[in-house]
Order: C-alpha cells, then sequence, then structure tokens
C-alpha cells in the first residue's frame, strides 16, 4: 500500500493513499493542501475517511467534496456535514481496493474510530494513539481512553500507527522525564535529528511503541508500576497535562 503524507497547518498530517493516479484521503482539516496535490502531481481524488470531529481533521471535506468521485466515511455522528457513509464497530469498507475494518476508539471524542488495514498492517488512529503518547481528553473518559489503547494495542506488532499529529519530539522529552531506557534514549536522539531537518517521524510501530509509549502500560515509571490499570493510565495522562 502505497501511502503519503500532506501536512496541514503546523503539525497535521492528512494521510494519502494512492494507487495509479488516484488518493483516497483520511482528515482532511484543510482543503487547499490536498487540492494543491492533486493539481500538482494530475491525480484523482477517490474517497475520505474521516476519524473524528474536531475542524483540524474535518475543515477541508465540504470543499474536497466536488473534488471527489467517492464516498466520505466517517464515525456515526450528525454533526460532520458531508459524511455519505456513518460507521461503526467491525463495520468493513472498501477504498481503491483496500478493505479497512472499523475499530471504535472513544476517549478523545467519544465519536473517534480508527481504520485497519488487516493485510497491509496499518491502522489510520487520528489523535486516539500517537508516536510515544496519546490524545487528550476532550470528551471521554480515562477508562474508555485507556479501553481503546488497548484494544489498538491488541493488534499484530508489526502494525503500522498513521496518527494526526507530529508529535513524536514533544512526547518523547516528556518519557524521558518519567522513564530511564536506553532505547528511549537512541529514540529522543534520532527524533530531535529528523525534525532538526523537518522530517517526518510517522508511520510508527506497534513494537517500537511497547518500548517507548507509557499509555499502552508495557513501560511505565517506577512510582506507579503497582497502580491499577487504569489508574496508572490516569496518571500518566494527568502528568502528562501539567508537563
Amino acid at each position: 500500500m502505497n501511502i503519503f503524507d500532506i501536512p496541514a497547518f503546523t503539525d497535521n498530517y492528512i494521510w494519502a493513499i494512492q494507487i495509479d493516479n488516484t488518493i483516497s484521503v483520511v482528515d482532511p482539516g484543510d482543503s487547499k493542501p490536498v487540492i494543491d496535490i492533486l493539481k500538482e502531481k494530475k491525480l484523482e481524488l477517490k474517497d475520505i475517511l474521516i476519524t473524528h470531529h474536531h475542524y483540524d481533521h474535518t475543515g477541508g471535506l465540504l470543499e474536497l467534496k466536488k473534488y471527489m468521485s467517492g464516498a466520505v466515511y466517517g464515525p456515526k455522528n450528525q454533526n460532520i456535514d458531508g459524511i455519505d457513509v456513518m460507521l461503526v464497530e467491525d463495520e468493513l469498507i472498501k477504498t481503491l481496493g483496500y478493505e479497512f475494518r472499523i475499530i471504535e476508539t472513544p476517549g478523545h471524542t467519544l465519536d473517534h474510530i480508527a481504520f485497519y488495514n488487516e493485510e497491509n498492517d496499518v491502522l489510520f488512529c487520528g489523535d486516539t494513539l500517537f508516536s510515544a503518547g496519546c490524545g487528550r481528553l476532550f470528551e471521554g473518559t480515562y477508562d474508555q481512553l485507556h479501553d481503546s489503547i488497548q484494544k489498538i494495542n491488541t493488534l499484530p506488532e508489526q502494525t503500522k500507527i498513521y496518527c494526526g499529529h507530529e508529535y513524536t519530539l514533544s512526547n518523547l522529552e516528556f518519557v524521558q522525564s518519567e522513564i530511564k531506557s536506553d532505547f528511549i534514549k537512541k529514540k529522543y536522539t534520532e527524533t530531535l535529528e529528523k525534525r532538526s531537518i523537518n522530517q517526518i517521524t510517522l508511520p510508527s510501530t506497534l513494537s517500537i511503541e511497547r518500548k517507548i509509549n507509557p499509555f499502552l502500560l508495557e513501560i511505565l515509571p517506577d512510582d506507579i508500576k503497582d497502580l491499577k490499570a487504569v489508574n496508572c493510565f490516569k496518571e500518566l495522562r494527568i502528568r502528562k497535562d501539567n508537563f
């Protein structure tokens, strides 16, 4: 599966899936960079996939509908203008011949979903899971976001994580302040070098995240290791919010 990023705003990524001269895009918060790519590379737009209702993931949707030939797939939320097909847990969709299973991941928002392609080990997870971090709680509960991330953590370790923002460096700064690990230190140095030349740090993989992302609860600060899982998660999220 050929996937490339279309940067938007200061740190958003609009993901594009490409076959030949056709693309489908994920979370187009801004229409302009997508339209620019369509014109520059002489591409056609097929479908749009939406993970949640926040404007930085949906803002370009209505304008892009003028350019597309397929459908807009998104969560079951009447407040998102332009959704053609509303999706729930375990539904299957196809775009450009690739099948995606829907995983409901409430927490960051109540309507949040992720798109998982098993054949190519690809997950578009929006703002639920980031590299070395996770989304803030805007609408859901700690329990919901914890459960959503644990659901993602059941996927195969080779799953590639395509999240919605370039937050890896700041997330690793927090992780380093909480956990001492040579692997995390090395990952931070690599990430710092990439960002110094404006290079993307994504996608990550679940196998890497299990070594650098405490929100998966597989690595933890010593002082909270004995807490119940959801309490560990809550404490980590509070610490990150105040970091």
